[in-house]
């Protein structure tokens, strides 16, 4: 039998006492444990923060091409715009996927003493012709940020732990957003969106484009494109959390092909743990499971320099995502 996305309602989440509660409980982890993927209602987030956000992507994109090219991202600074064709696979293998993109980190002062520590904290770049993006964006961002944590809080309950275990390495995380714009592919084209892969982070959120394009791995090898109803959200886990579960939490590979002839606009969320900790196993790994603890700080910074097509991964990479057949 192939492999189903399910669709939760998670507002029990949202009281201690609720009598759905255990049993929501429940049907996350059994998704996290099937295929690493669910959709999501009851969050709370209004369809019209949703789509105001995604009107706010399409007027990023829309800017004026050399004003998006001075607003690019730089070694020095992961945070502007992507240009098409910017980024190949973290490997250097293939070629280069086919979006145009604007990359956001966890937002902090431009003097706050935790740059020192790590330099993928700071200021966002906010393009100058669209002035309501911070404000339409963040809003949304401190939304998920709620969402995610309720998220947590349910899978660190069913997997027998104390929710502080996964809260606390989220102090001043490095959870990032990406702005995607997905031009339609032809339909003879073999190339992607984004390739397969898999996320690196903790967990992500997104909400779904209605041109669709999203495709998940299950496990007989084919792909499946999550169900997910006006309103909610794709919600997946990333490799951190697989690790932190010791393997019992699913990291599935996915992949973007829009062959839809419509242009595609999409705003992952993606949840990063503060840069000083270590994830590593919390919990006994399951039989054949054996990967090695991450510094979250190095493995950050590692995915953004690989990105380039003159860096190469090193000995002292972590597994990036990558999918290799």
């Amino acid at each position: 039998m192939t492999q189903a996305i399910p669709t939760i309602d998670i507002s029990p989440l949202c009281e201690a006492d609720h009598p759905q509660r255990h049993e929501t409980i429940r049907a996350i982890q059994t998704a996290a444990e099937d295929i690493g993927f669910l959709s999501v209602t009851g969050t709370g987030v209004a369809p019209e923060t949703v789509e105001d956000v995604r009107a706010a992507v399409r007027a990023i994109f829309a800017v004026e091409e050399n004003s998006k090219w001075d607003q690019s991202i730089t070694r020095e600074n992961y945070r502007g715009y992507i240009p098409m064709g910017f980024f190949t696979p973290n490997d250097g293998s293939g070629t280069a996927d086919k979006y145009e993109g604007y990359k956001l980190h966890h937002e902090v002062a431009a003097d706050d003493p935790i740059r020192a520590a790590c330099p993928l904290y700071g200021p966002n770049r906010w393009p100058v012709e669209v002035p309501q993006a911070r404000e339409v964006i963040l809003g949304y961002w401190a939304q998920l940020d709620g969402v995610f944590h309720l998220l947590l809080g349910a899978l660190a309950e069913g997997l027998g732990l104390d929710p502080a275990q996964f809260q606390q390495p989220f102090e001043t995380p490095l959870t990032n957003m990406t702005l995607l714009h997905y031009p339609p592919q032809a339909p003879e084209d073999e190339g992607f969106g984004i390739h397969p892969h898999k996320d690196t982070d903790a967990l992500t959120i997104i909400a779904p484009d209605p041109v669709g394009g999203l495709e998940v791995q299950a496990r007989d090898g084919g792909w499946i494109t999550p169900a997910c109803p006006p309103g909610g959200f794709v919600v997946n886990i990333g490799d951190m959390l697989e690790l932190w579960s010791g393997g019992r939490l699913v990291s599935t590979p996915h992949r973007v092909v829009n062959k839809s002839g419509r242009e595609r606009y999409s705003f992952p969320y993606f949840a990063v743990p503060r840069h000083d900790v270590v994830v590593q196993p919390l919990l006994p790994p399951v039989e054949g499971f054996d990967r090695p603890a991450v510094h979250c700080g190095h493995w950050s910074t590692e995915i953004w320099r690989t990105n380039w097509p003159d860096e190469d991964a090193g000995a002292d990479t972590p597994e990036l995502g990558t999918i290799h057949s």
